[in-house]
């Protein structure tokens, strides 16, 4: 119940989103364009700022980078192994690379938002690392699967333009480079940089309420359940155990569950609908996972409680 309390506030402005793109209180034309913002200025200079500034000397960051680049590489095998028996049950191609980018992306804005909550700096500080190490290889891994399952043409040089030119990844390598520089950022600069931060969790959780399609979510077929199954469920297992043979204990621990039991990222929806995937299903799938996080996320921030003592 602590835990439920505590991450309430970030659920609430997932609700707020839903109710002001529903009660049309706003330009519809708003949504589409805080998108593209969020994406290319909000959680860039998010990422960028807590990697540049987070204080990684409390953190165990052998155990936090082995367990989350560990986890991410497991499941992402044993989703690829998943192919062809899903085809085999009549799974397209396209719908295919939806449920692998469900199952396996995440949304660290909604992480960073409650380790924020219930951790503070020390939380920021670990999802932002885990940030840094997992989403340069999950951003490859999943622009892989969608230009071979999306029905386009299998274009190496296409993978490397969205990978180069990802924001995140930009803003994830800007950070640790210039942390790692003689000099210090110009703080006006830096003050500008943090004034724009502040918005993007807030920001993110609202936009979050208004892209989920409820409407899509009254029967969900088989294989939207099993992609939600497989993220709250699934990934948070394999990061637990990961974790705990590497280790992990704590808060650390919980820290890394949480960042295994957020449901997917919304940007996903954007590049299956660019590159050939399933885009109905990814909202689907995505809606589904949002709703249901709100009871598993408590779940499994108490079973990582119990296990890391």
């Amino acid at each position: 119940m602590i835990i439920f309390e505590s991450i309430l506030p970030v659920f609430l402005l997932v609700l707020l989103g839903i109710v002001l793109k529903r009660t049309r209180l706003l330009d519809p034309a708003l949504w589409p364009a805080l998108d593209g913002f969020g994406y290319y200025v909000l959680f860039p200079s998010l990422l960028f700022l807590t990697l540049y500034k987070a204080d990684f000397s409390q953190l165990s960051l052998p155990v936090v980078g082995t367990s989350a680049l560990l986890s991410v590489l497991l499941f992402c095998g044993f989703l690829l192994a998943l192919w062809p028996y899903l085809k085999k049950r009549g799974v397209r191609p396209a719908a295919y690379s939806s449920v692998f980018q469900t199952a396996s992306r995440w949304n660290g804005f909604m992480a960073l938002a409650i380790a924020d909550k219930l951790f503070g700096s020390e939380g920021l500080a670990t999802v932002a690392f885990v940030m840094a190490m997992i989403i340069i290889p999950l951003n490859v891994i999943n622009v892989a699967v969608l230009v071979w399952h999306g029905g386009k043409a299998r274009d190496p040089l296409t993978l490397g333009k969205r990978i180069i030119s990802n924001p995140l990844i930009i803003a994830c390598l800007a950070g640790l480079i210039m942390r790692q520089m003689p000099f210090s950022l110009y703080q006006p600069v830096e003050e500008a940089i943090g004034i724009v931060a502040q918005a993007a969790l807030p920001m993110g959780m609202i936009m979050v309420g208004a892209g989920l399609i409820i409407r899509d979510t009254v029967r969900p077929s088989a294989l939207a359940l099993f992609s939600v199954m497989l993220k709250l469920v699934g990934f948070p297992i394999v990061m637990l155990v990961v974790a705990l043979a590497a280790g992990a204990e704590g808060t650390t621990l919980q820290l890394l569950a949480l960042c295994a039991a957020v449901p997917t990222a919304m940007n996903g929806y954007v590049l299956a609908r660019q590159m050939g995937g399933d885009a109905t299903l990814y909202a689907t799938v995505t809606t589904l996972q949002t709703t249901a996080s709100f009871i598993t996320i408590p779940l499994v921030l108490a079973v990582a409680a119990r296990l890391g003592g």
